[in-house]
């Protein structure tokens, strides 16, 4: 089942079981699907998004949500933290799972190998590698500086 088949049955589960927070969450999550569909679109992509795409449209609503309800700590604002919280409790449901700090180095490693990268130059095609294979399974920003240090040792 695809990503949008999996997000429309919960949308349409939870509007039966009256859940509040997981119905706005999925409907903010149908909406900025359909706004990258609108202008893939204007690309004569009448098909729409992939799974690929949506993949990253989660991660960045994931992304988001965190760096606000950091924000609402810092600024005293518990109750909205929270309800950030479970919204990402919401989008994580739809993500792949998260490899750890091991994991993400070993898929540097094999990427490194497979791109035959060899300067801190390469780092570009090595990230390229990493976000065709792990789109919502890592956090780019925590693995720049790995690919980083691989690559100017």
């Amino acid at each position: 089942m695809n990503l949008r088949t999996r997000i429309t049955t919960a949308l349409k589960q939870a509007m039966k079981d009256k859940d509040k927070t997981k119905l706005s969450t999925l409907r903010l999550i149908n909406a900025a699907i359909k706004d990258k569909d609108i202008a893939a679109r204007v690309d004569d992509n009448d098909a729409g998004v992939g799974d690929a795409e949506v993949l990253a449209i989660l991660g960045k609503m994931s992304k988001q949500r965190m760096e606000s309800a950091r924000a609402y700590e810092e600024g005293g604002r518990l109750d909205l933290a929270e309800a950030e919280r479970s919204e990402i409790a919401v989008i994580e449901e739809f993500l792949p799972k998260q490899l750890s700090e091991d994991e993400a180095r070993a898929a540097v490693d094999a990427a490194v190998s497979e791109t035959g990268a060899s300067s801190i130059r390469d780092m570009g095609t090595v990230m390229g590698v990493l976000k065709a294979k792990y789109t919502g399974q890592m956090d780019f920003g925590r693995v720049g500086p790995m690919v980083k240090d691989r690559l100017s040792s």
